[in-house]
C-alpha cells in the first residue's frame, strides 16, 4: 500500500516492499498459474473468489461495501496484447479448419458475410471492455493485428500489413455498434446523441465528447440501485464530512460512491470551476485528485509520474544540454539551479522547466514565480491566471530552502495549495485535467 495515497500497487519485485508495509496477497486460481503479458494497475476494491487478503476486518469490510459502485467501472486499460476472444460454435469450428488448411497449402479463408459480421461484433464487444467506443487508429491496429496473428488464415493478400481491411470493417462496426449502446442507454454514448447537444450547435460534429489518451472510464454508469437523485443525497452528505477532521476514510468511500454521477456532471454539463468546486470540495484534496485520476485511467498518477520522470531524468538532462541558441542559454540558467541544489526535487523542477523550454514553451507560462512581500499583488495577479502553478518565495532565500507555499490556479481559482514541491504540482495539475475534462492550455499545448 502506498502510504501517501492509501491505495494498493502492483509490484514486480519484493525488495520494493518496505518495512512494517501492508501487502494485498493476490493467489493465482488453479486454472491459470501462468503470468499475464500484461499487469495493469488494479483497484484494490477488486472482488475476487481467489484472492487473499491480509487486511484489518474493517477494511475488508470497507472493500465490499464499495464493490457494488465500482461493478460498471473498467478495472484495466488497454493491453500490450489484445485477447482475441471465442467466436461462435460454428464460426471456431470454420476457423479451426480453415487454419489448419492455412498451414498445410496456405490457402486463405474467404469468409461469408455472416462469419465475418460474428466476428466483427465479438470483437467490438471486447474492445468495450478495455476502453469506450471510441478506439484509435493505433488500438484498432493491434486488435486487427492480433486477430490475424491467432487466425492466420483471415490474413488478408495484397494487403501490406495483412489486416487493413479488417482494420476498416472493424472501424465502421464499432459506429454502428456505439448506436446500438446509444440506443439502449449507454451512458457514453448517450451523451453524444443530438438531443443531448447545446441548441446552437446540435448539428455540429465538434460537440461529439470523446475520451482522452489513456482513460478508460470516461462516463461510466450509475452503481447498481442507485440513480441521479440518490447520488445527489450523497453529494450533499459529503458536504458535511469534508467538514470533519480526519474523516479520510468515509470521505473515500462516498467519492468512490458518487464517481459516476460527478463524471456525468463534468462531462455533460461542463461547469465553471468555481461552482463545481463549490459543490465538490473533496475532489480538490491531495489525495483524492490521484484518486479520481485513477478511476479515469486505473493508473496511480504520483508513483507513475514520478517513476518515469526519474527513470528518465539523465538522459533528459543531456539532451536539454544539447540545444543551442536562446533557448540552450534560458535552459543553463534554469540547469544552474541543481549545481546549487542537487536534491531530487530540485532537479525534477529543473528538468520539467527546461522542458518547456525545449519545446519552444514559456515555462513562465506553466509555473509562475511570486515574492511574499506584497500578497496583495500576488493575489491580483493570480485572479488573472487561467491555469498554472504558483511558487510563492521569501525574497533572499537560498537555492535549497523550500518555498512558502506551491499550488495549482485554474480560472483564477486556488485548486490545492500546500504542496510538497513543483513536481508534485505538475503532475497533480495533469491529474486535474482528466479530472476536470479540461483542455490544454494554449500557451502550454505541446507540453
Amino acid at each position: 500500500m502506498d502510504n501517501d495515497f492509501e491505495q494498493f500497487m502492483n509490484l514486480t519485485s519484493t525488495a520494493d516492499i518496505q518495512d512494517k508495509g501492508t501487502v494485498k496477497v493476490i493467489k493465482p486460481s488453479n486454472q491459470s498459474t501462468q503470468a499475464p503479458s500484461h499487469i495493469p494497475f488494479t483497484p484494490c476494491h477488486e472482488d475476487s473468489s481467489a484472492d487473499t487478503d491480509i487486511l484489518s476486518s474493517s477494511e475488508s469490510t470497507t472493500s465490499t461495501s464499495t464493490t457494488s459502485a465500482t461493478a460498471s467501472l473498467r478495472c484495466q486499460g488497454w493491453p500490450r496484447s489484445f485477447p482475441i476472444p471465442l467466436f461462435s460454435y460454428e464460426v471456431e469450428m470454420q476457423l479451426s479448419k480453415a487454419n489448419q488448411e492455412f498451414l498445410a497449402e496456405g490457402k486463405r479463408l474467404n469468409p461469408s458475410f455472416k462469419v465475418r459480421s460474428d466476428i466483427l461484433q465479438a470483437l467490438a464487444s471486447e474492445i468495450m471492455k478495455y476502453t469506450t467506443g471510441y478506439p484509435t487508429s493505433a488500438q484498432l491496429d493491434d486488435v486487427a493485428e492480433a486477430l490475424i496473428i491467432k487466425h492466420p488464415c483471415l490474413k488478408e493478400q495484397g494487403s501490406v500489413t495483412g489486416y487493413y481491411g479488417w482494420k476498416i470493417s472493424l472501424k465502421y462496426k464499432m459506429g454502428n455498434y456505439r448506436t446500438k449502446l446509444r440506443s439502449l442507454g449507454c451512458q457514453e454514448m448517450s451523451i453524444n446523441s443530438i438531443k443531448n447537444r447545446k441548441p446552437g450547435n446540435s448539428s455540429s460534429p465538434n460537440q461529439v465528447k470523446k475520451p482522452r489518451r489513456a482513460e478508460v472510464n470516461f462516463c461510466p454508469h450509475y452503481p447498481a440501485g442507485e440513480d441521479k437523485e440518490s447520488l445527489e443525497q450523497e453529494r450533499v452528505e459529503l458536504l458535511t464530512e469534508v467538514k470533519k477532521r480526519n474523516n479520510h476514510h468515509v470521505i473515500k468511500q462516498k467519492m468512490e460512491k458518487t464517481f459516476a454521477h460527478r463524471r456525468y456532471e463534468v462531462v455533460q454539463d461542463m461547469p465553471f470551476i468555481a461552482e463545481f468546486k463549490s459543490r465538490w470540495p473533496a475532489l480538490f484534496m491531495e489525495n483524492e485528485v490521484s484518486a479520481e485520476f485513477t478511476r479515469i485511467t486505473t493508473i496511480p498518477l504520483i508513483p507513475k509520474f514520478m517513476s518515469q520522470l526519474d527513470h528518465y531524468s539523465d538522459k533528459l538532462a543531456k539532451v536539454l544540454r544539447k540545444k543551442g541558441g536562446a533557448a540552450g542559454r534560458k535552459i543553463k540558467n534554469i540547469m544552474a539551479l541543481i549545481d546549487q541544489n542537487d536534491s531530487v526535487e530540485t532537479r525534477r523542477a529543473c528538468n520539467l522547466q527546461a522542458l518547456a523550454v525545449y519545446l519552444n514553451e514559456d515555462p513562465e507560462e506553466l509555473v509562475k514565480e511570486y515574492g511574499s512581500e506584497d500578497p496583495d499583488e500576488t493575489q491580483r495577479h493570480l485572479d488573472q491566471t487561467i491555469i498554472g502553478i504558483y511558487v510563492i518565495k521569501n525574497p533572499g532565500v537560498d537555492a535549497d530552502q523550500l518555498p512558502e507555499d506551491v499550488g495549482i490556479i485554474v480560472e483564477g481559482v486556488q485548486l490545492l495549495h500546500g504542496l510538497k514541491d513543483v513536481a508534485t504540482a505538475c503532475a497533480l495539475l495533469f491529474g486535474i485535467i482528466y479530472d476536470l475534462n479540461l483542455s490544454s492550455p494554449s500557451d502550454l499545448r505541446l507540453f
